[in-house]
């Protein structure tokens, strides 16, 4: 669950976490994806009176079906690649959730395939440069550098983007910029260990 509250600072994080809290509680309990996304807009609509917008993306594996479900209430795009069709760019037209009635996610089906890499971020990320007079950077482009020098590495992509989007932005963003990747990679060993590594600013 990735999401960007509107404005910044503090009251921006409020907002993302009351979203983020919603649809995380949610699909907790078993609630779909669409469903948990659109019920996290009716609580911020309500909650703000239709005042205040966020970003919602979703992104879930299901095991049953052995698809990616990726929901987007975002203007941004997300990035798609397989070995089999190249990069794909998800951009069909999305409204943020709070602010209009009835709003939906858009919602895309892939199947779960060795090699598959998705790209997930904030707007942040391709606005970088545009406020510093250092042009706009562009996430399409570097994606695909990446995947060209046979990048597949989740962590190593996410970090070359954000590194990359917050050096045009002079070492001081302007605006929050959040990346999430997930990549499908061929199976090493014959084990079912999970791990996790999380880092957080205090």
């Amino acid at each position: 669950v990735l999401v960007d509250g509107q404005r910044s600072g503090k009251s921006a994080k409020v907002i993302s976490n009351m979203v983020a809290r919603k649809a995380i509680q949610l699909l907790s309990e078993g609630v779909r994806d669409g469903a948990a996304a659109r019920a996290a807009h009716d609580y911020l609509y309500a909650q703000r009176k239709g005042k205040v917008s966020a970003t919602l993306n979703i992104l879930s594996v299901d095991m049953d079906s052995r698809t990616f479900v990726i929901s987007r209430n975002n203007d941004a795009p997300v990035f798609v690649y397989t070995a089999v069709s190249g990069l794909t760019i998800l951009n069909e037209p999305s409204q943020s959730v709070g602010v209009r009635r009835n709003t939906k996610p858009i919602i895309t089906q892939l199947p779960v395939e060795v090699g598959t890499i998705i790209v997930v971020f904030t707007d942040g990320l391709r606005h970088a440069g545009t406020l510093s007079g250092n042009g706009r950077y562009d996430p399409a482009a570097a994606f695909t550098r990446l995947i060209d020098e046979g990048i597949v590495d989740a962590r190593t992509i996410a970090d070359t983007l954000l590194a990359e989007a917050i050096e045009m932005d002079n070492g001081r963003p302007r605006d929050d910029i959040s990346v999430l990747v997930t990549a499908v990679l061929p199976k090493t060993a014959d084990n079912k260990i999970r791990r996790m590594k999380v880092c957080l600013p205090l």
